[in-house]
């Protein structure tokens, strides 16, 4: 079986692999962009099953389908909310929420191997769906965003609300979300994701290290080289920088 991600982050793309690999599924490739996709298609023979993110740096993927002819069965792999997608199901292999519960990805696959024989005569009916989710997920009121995590603390789980992050940051590696009680919780995310799956009305990613929420910001100072910094409540281990490149879109989203 020749398996083939086109997911927008690096990140979650490896991330998809590693889970993808415990169920004995190899990966032959992973694309990134509108762009890469097609250019990767034309000039390679299609895989059985491709894993699809909706929303790619360069547009939307059903971009891909109205320059290729593709016949490789998919899933799905989305931040958008099910009554999105439930109309179309049954059309796709399946399709995966994020964060992908390995339970759900297990099914998915599983969901795959048991209708192979069928897969290339389903996959011609393709092209229409693409169109009409398009037009749905062109309607804002169709996305859904998170409002809640889970953390793992010891041999408990812990439950936050976007209502109790003061914000998201990056360090040596890993991904913590500051509370308003002053405590960090590594979580098994990348800044990158988090992006596509908060709203962007509360927050912004103001560097390459911070996200913040509007109703947390405190007070805004002006700094070096044209940049601003952000005071929260309780943070205090870094200076919340805002990047330069991105002050007139932070300005315009304060309003």
């Amino acid at each position: 079986m020749i398996t083939l991600i086109i997911e927008d982050e690096k990140p979650a793309a490896r991330l998809l692999q590693r889970k993808l690999e415990k169920l004995d599924v190899k990966v032959e490739t992973m694309l990134h962009s509108v762009e890469e996709a097609v250019q990767w298609f034309e000039n390679n023979s299609h895989p059985d099953l491709i894993f699809l993110d909706i929303q790619l740096s360069d547009g939307l993927s059903f971009e891909i389908f109205e320059k290729i002819d593709i016949k490789s069965a998919i899933i799905f792999t989305t931040a958008y909310d099910e009554y999105a997608l439930k109309a179309f199901k049954l059309n796709s292999i399946d399709y995966l929420l994020k964060p992908i519960d390995e339970d759900d990805l297990e099914t998915a696959v599983s969901k795959f191997k048991s209708r192979l024989p069928k897969a290339a005569s389903e996959s011609t009916n393709m092209q229409l769906d693409f169109e009409q989710i398009r037009q749905m997920l062109s309607n804002p009121f169709e996305k859904t965003y998170k409002k809640r995590f889970t953390v793992k603390i010891g041999q408990h789980l812990k439950v936050i609300t976007t209502e109790e992050i003061e914000c998201f940051f990056s360090e040596n590696k890993g991904t913590y979300i500051h509370t308003y009680d002053n405590r960090d919780y590594l979580i098994d995310s990348t800044l990158e994701i988090l992006e596509q799956e908060i709203d962007k009305k509360d927050f912004f990613r103001v560097s390459r290290k911070f996200i913040v929420p509007l109703k947390a910001i405190k007070e805004i100072q002006v700094y070096t080289n044209s940049r601003l910094k952000v005071i929260l409540p309780t943070y205090k281990e870094d200076e919340v920088i805002v990047s330069r490149e991105k002050v007139q879109d932070f300005k315009t989203w304060l309003g």
